[in-house]
């Protein structure tokens, strides 16, 4: 990277730790949190919930229930019920049970953006424990306005909701798309699949493998990341994926064969007016036998669990694209609650616990290790412009 680890000029972080108060790039001096803050995006728990939890998600944008039920349909189709809420309950437990086995005396708080129980509940339940500083493990692995930034405005928003702000600081590991305990389940759920291929007849150079990642607006991917630093087409937020999918490519390459593969796209949303990262997914998928191909390996790359948009978007619309296609499909796992996500998520903690030096950091591709303190202006709405963030330098 070319930014400098200092900042002569930098204003002091919002609702920070005093270590990270003055804007350092990575907190390099310990702090004693008492509490972690798991900040989930939420989802509907029951047919009734799906329109309410919709409008949440949209909220501000003057989008009509007509167009909500056009993708209420998803969540129908499941019962009314998204299955994240339940996935953050699981890693809520398999967090401080690591915790526990760690010695560490922490307790984790879970609170959603979109959906009970909100974030709001959890800050004001820690508060009320007496504990007011808290370090927030956001439940997404990259740099966007969507998986960062809105994350850090609902910590700064709910802290001047609640009057809160005068007592807690709210600080945030770094985003860890590169860490060890997120990209180990990846690659091996990539090296299983192309291994069970091969095994089946199917050689390497007619087997694809597509990193599959939510689509955000062009506009909003060009301004992921830090400013001072060009990170091509698709701004950080596509670096960071095509980094990532490169080691496990890699890491495959290594242990089965070479195997072709591309980042593609998917969930996306908004006006067809509006520019969206392409490929599509399904559009890819239609393209392989034309290509070659005979087998293809979806790989969630974008997420952490099986939530809506891999029940849905990967698990029957991507597989009902291969099936037309006439090829092969599989789609690996995300990493839930594997024992490698929990274990490294808590070293996130540890890292700031004790102030562990950026050198010493693991980080699988040039990118990382990412920031502690996000950088002004990074990962900005364009359309909503800048509002008061926690864990980063202003703007």
């Amino acid at each position: 990277m070319s930014t400098t680890d200092t900042d002569t000029n930098a204003e002091t972080v919002l609702y920070a730790s005093p270590a990270a108060a003055s804007g350092p790039k990575w907190v390099e001096t310990p702090v004693a949190y008492d509490g972690i803050l798991l900040a989930g995006f939420g989802g509907p728990e029951g047919q009734d919930d799906v329109i309410p939890f919709l409008r949440n998600v949209t909220r501000g944008r003057g989008i009509p229930d007509e167009r909500l039920e056009e993708v209420a349909h998803h969540y129908r189709h499941f019962g009314g019920v998204s299955p994240i809420n339940q996935h953050n309950r699981e890693l809520k437990a398999a967090l401080e049970e690591e915790i526990a086995k760690r010695g560490l005396n922490l307790p984790v708080y879970w609170g959603n953006r979109n959906w009970e129980p909100y974030l709001e509940e959890a800050v004001t339940e820690a508060a009320e424990a007496g504990d007011t500083t808290l370090i927030a493990i956001a439940t997404s692995a990259y740099s966007s306005f969507s998986s960062c930034r809105q994350y850090r405005e609902d910590y700064a928003r709910v802290l001047e909701a609640t009057g809160l702000g005068e007592t807690v600081t709210i600080d945030k590991v770094r985003q860890f798309f590169d860490h060890p305990g997120f990209v180990t389940t990846f690659v091996r759920g990539v090296t299983d699949a192309v291994s069970a291929f091969v095994a089946k007849g199917i050689a390497p150079e007619k087997i694809r493998v597509l990193f599959s990642t939510h689509s955000i607006p062009t506009a909003d991917a060009e301004r992921s990341g830090p400013r001072d630093v060009d990170f091509g087409e698709g701004g950080a937020y596509a670096a960071q994926h095509k980094a990532v999918a490169a080691f496990v490519m890699a890491e495959v390459a290594a242990a089965v064969a070479d195997v072709e593969w591309e980042l593609v796209y998917q969930s996306r949303s908004g006006p067809p007016t509006q520019p969206w990262l392409e490929p599509d997914v399904n559009d890819v998928i239609a393209e392989l036998p034309g290509r070659g191909a005979e087998a293809v390996v979806i790989v969630p790359l974008g997420f952490v669990s099986d939530h809506m948009e891999v029940l849905w978007d990967l698990d029957t619309e991507a597989m009902e694209a291969a099936e037309e296609a006439g090829i092969k499909a599989v789609r690996t796992p995300t990493p839930g609650i594997d024992p490698a996500y929990v274990s490294g998520l808590i070293d996130l903690v540890e890292e700031r616990l004790k102030g562990t030096p950026k050198a010493e950091r693991p980080s699988l591709t040039d990118l990382g290790p990412w920031y502690d303190v996000c950088r002004p202006g990074c990962c900005e709405n364009i359309r909503a412009g800048f509002k008061p963030v926690a864990a980063g330098l202003r703007p």
